[in-house]
């Protein structure tokens, strides 16, 4: 629903999309990815060239250490599975930020089950986001697999709370604090040319 929205609006996007039953939007360039270190190297890659980024999709957290080459046979007893953590792409992007004094507004998504907010704001200073947009990913009507959403936009300074409603105007209202964003910093490199 970003995507499409930013598109809308007249912005050249690219889309990384993992596997997803959605079609995706219209958009100048679309990028498929299947594993997290796929996307996490497509969206670094192009991070430089854009002056926004909105990591959205819901990446797995862990990953297993070692990929099976065919089917696991099913034993007798049960199957302990080691995992490593996945790249933080976010976390990454604003770390690339930080060292180098610029690149683009950051915009991350929390989806959590508790403690909404108060792990968002944790997560946009810890991650170096502009904004986050946390959501109850426990809700029936809310967050996945649904066409609503109801979510918080932090920033360093506020939170907005979006009350329940479609994707497609959440998408909007995080493109308008975006766009606040960008004229803001407009604004500031006028002053500081």
């Amino acid at each position: 629903a970003v995507a499409a929205e930013a598109s809308r609006r007249g912005a050249a996007v690219t889309l990384v999309a993992g596997p997803s039953p959605v079609e995706p939007p219209t958009v100048a360039e679309l990028v498929r990815v299947r594993s997290a270190e796929e996307m996490h190297a497509a969206v670094l890659a192009r991070a430089d060239a854009v002056e926004v980024a909105v990591l959205a999709a819901a990446v797995a957290d862990y990953m297993p250490v070692e990929r099976a080459a065919q089917k696991m046979v099913k034993g007798e007893g049960g199957l302990t599975l080691k995992l490593k953590k996945t790249p933080d792409i976010l976390a990454d992007l604003g770390a690339r930020r930080r060292a180098a004094g610029r690149g683009p507004i950051l915009v991350g998504f929390a989806a959590e089950t508790e403690e909404v907010v108060a792990r968002a704001r944790v997560k946009r200073e810890r991650k170096g986001a502009d904004l986050m947009v946390a959501n109850d990913v426990s809700r029936a009507d809310a967050g996945f697999d649904v066409d609503t959403n109801e979510v918080t936009i932090v920033d360093a300074e506020t939170t907005d709370r979006l009350p329940l409603q479609s994707k497609v105007r959440v998408a909007s209202a995080i493109l308008d604090r975006v766009e606040q964003l960008l004229t803001k910093a407009a604004s500031g490199k006028a002053e500081n040319p």
